[in-house]
């Protein structure tokens, strides 16, 4: 399994807007996905529904507020 690696905000934005991650918000409650929903961020259902259809390369940014 692969280490995971803290990035700045700064980063994640950057890797976001050049289609370089993909941002995906930690929570599984709905409600708690659309008060910290970051724009381009996608639900952690959503990511387990195509988890196994994404490139093995494809870099993952998970974020909670």
């Amino acid at each position: 399994m692969a280490e995971v690696e803290r990035i700045s905000v700064a980063d994640a934005r950057a890797k976001l807007q050049a289609n370089q991650a993909l941002l995906v918000c930690a929570y599984a409650d709905e409600a708690k996905f659309n008060a910290a929903r970051l724009e381009g961020a996608i639900p952690l259902a959503s990511f387990e529904a195509r988890v196994a259809t994404l490139p093995k390369a494809q870099e993952i940014v998970f974020y909670c507020a």
